[in-house]
């Protein structure tokens, strides 16, 4: 099996640019070999002037067939997305909003005033929490001297993981990874904690049932008090049907959060996956 790496840049603002890479697998079929798209992902850049570090300007990006101009509009809308999202964070509710708000809200109520009537085909969102913490070594550091960002990622995933098979109880199979933010660098010698949760859970489809994990990494200093959160990661997994069948009494539950500010979170996190999926 032969593997192909293609990238190119799909749009670009005034000082970011949204690069498509794409993974491509060639296979033998019936003496043919036939390529297809094995893994795709988007990574934003921003352009940073070499003496200010502050934000520098792009050259501008002129797309010119069909799928040049489809590429660019998706990515120009998922920049629109990332924008609304950070204007989102600073606004109230709508009506609707609450209504969804207090929907969420209301079983994780109950878990905290009724325990013993609350459902129990679902699980308060903090009773899903796992932790890992590490000190970063200088193996894992890139050209530029930083940790690596494919060793926080391998590292968030494993957690991820561990967190969407204790929870289901059955081995997880992966699915995607969603919306990685990379916002500040982790060097050698950081004291790094990743903290993961099933953020929410999708069952409408009992033969695919969603487990929506997110991973958040933190650089703490125990000597100056303080923790900053590096990276935030959001992985996909599912329960394929064979390993089901092994398990006659196997179900999921239902994730619900006991704060409005998990209930927020998740329904922020609901919103942007429905936005990316309706477009994709």
């Amino acid at each position: 099996m032969d593997l192909k790496m293609v990238g190119c840049v799909v749009w670009v603002g005034r000082s970011s640019m949204d690069i498509q890479l794409e993974v491509i697998q060639s296979t033998k079929d019936n003496s043919s070999v036939t390529d297809s798209v094995a893994l795709s992902a988007n990574f934003i850049f921003v352009a940073r002037d070499s003496k200010t570090r502050k934000a520098a300007p792009v050259n501008r990006l002129s797309p010119q067939t069909e799928k040049e101009k489809l590429l660019f509009e998706e990515a120009e809308a998922r920049s629109k997305l990332r924008k609304s999202k950070a204007v989102g964070n600073n606004r109230g509710f709508e009506n609707e909003e609450v209504n969804r708000l207090q929907a969420l809200l209301t079983e994780g109520r109950i878990f905290s005033d009724m325990p013993a009537l609350a459902d129990r085909n679902s699980i308060l969102l903090r009773d899903t929490r796992l932790e890992h913490s590490l000190i970063c070594q200088p193996q894992q550091r890139n050209l530029h001297g930083r940790i690596f960002g494919g060793f926080l990622m391998h590292r968030a995933f494993e957690l991820a993981f561990s967190t969407a098979y204790a929870f289901a109880g059955l081995a997880p199979y992966f699915l995607e990874i969603d919306h990685v933010d990379f916002l500040r660098p982790v060097d050698v010698g950081d004291f790094l904690r990743f903290k993961s949760c099933v953020l929410y859970t999708e069952l409408e489809n009992p033969d695919h049932p969603l487990i929506n994990v997110e991973v958040v990494a933190h650089v703490t200093r125990p000597e100056l008090r303080s923790s900053e959160v590096s990276n935030t990661f959001y992985f996909t997994f599912t329960i394929r049907p064979e390993a089901k069948s092994t398990n006659k009494g196997f179900r999921i539950r239902n994730v619900v959060p006991a704060t409005e500010e998990e209930a927020r979170h998740i329904l922020e996190r609901m919103d942007a996956k429905a936005i990316q999926s309706a477009k994709e």
